[in-house]
């Protein structure tokens, strides 16, 4: 997970150059955001209007290491993000006005609310964002993850769901796992996760399992229902984002009462 962070050694292997993936038709960079450290994505819900402050999804380690059980709700914060166009060109700096909600609990994952309008991005800036699927994705579905900090897009399956994905003192549930092709790298983390049939966020990536370690830092493992421990060395794995849906009312305004809204909770 902490390998998803941008740092020194990120630095040199941009230097070095790092190869594209060309995009199908159907998903391009188109509202994705690239973050000082991180990947991230300019996200609607299916009810949301234009006149609605835009959200930005990334991951919640992308915002901090945060304590298993920590949920950090309507803090004040001042982010910048650079806004992709779907060729991968940079079209515009956008700013947050508050961190929406955030935890490495259960999920990994985190909202940013923008201080502009989704109408006012794309008029102002020819920007779109990506909707969220409020369905859970299936398996063996096409699925793209398309980092804005690399400017790279990842093309393979949904490999299935994992019942927890541990690692260091974090424990992720229902978590997705991609097939080999996906061998996301640093700098990935809080890339959206987009179902290529439909175009529409299903889930963010988050980790995955460097070396064979069992359970530590940069090495997730998985452990099913019964407890039982499995290594994937190589593998990667990102977290629903289906859930959150519910749990936004009017002008994309997080409310964790609503009926069915399951995320965790401060």
């Amino acid at each position: 997970m902490a390998r998803r962070l941008a740092g020194t050694l990120l630095a040199a292997i941009a230097a070095l150059g790092v190869t594209t993936t060309p995009a199908q038709a159907s998903v391009d960079f188109t509202g994705t955001v690239k973050l000082d450290n991180c990947s991230g994505s300019v996200v609607r819900l299916p009810s949301s209007a234009p006149a609605d402050k835009a959200l930005v999804l990334t991951n919640g380690h992308c915002v901090e290491l945060m304590k298993p059980g920590q949920v950090l709700v309507d803090r004040s914060a001042n982010r910048a993000f650079t806004l992709l166009g779907g060729s991968g060109t940079e079209i515009a700096k956008l700013h947050s006005a508050k961190l929406v909600y955030a935890t490495m609990t259960d999920t990994d994952a985190a909202l940013y609310q923008l201080d502009k309008t989704y109408q006012q991005i794309q008029q102002q800036h020819g920007g779109r964002a990506l909707e969220l699927s409020a369905s859970r994705p299936v398996a063996k579905s096409e699925i793209r993850i398309v980092s804005g900090y690399w400017t790279r897009i990842y093309s393979c399956q949904l490999d299935g769901f994992v019942h927890q994905v541990k690692e260091a003192n974090w424990t992720w549930r229902d978590s997705l796992r991609y097939t080999p092709s996906c061998n996301t790298i640093g700098g990935t983390s809080g890339s959206p996760i987009i179902d290529d049939a439909s175009g529409k966020v299903v889930g963010v990536n988050n980790t995955g399992n460097e070396s064979g370690g069992r359970c530590t830092m940069n090495n997730p493992c998985e452990v099913d229902a019964a407890g039982k421990i499995t290594v994937r060395r190589g593998t990667n794995y990102g977290q629903q984002t289906f859930g959150f849906v519910s749990c936004f009312g009017p002008r994309t305004t997080l409310d964790l009462t609503l009926p069915g809204c399951q995320i965790p909770k401060p």
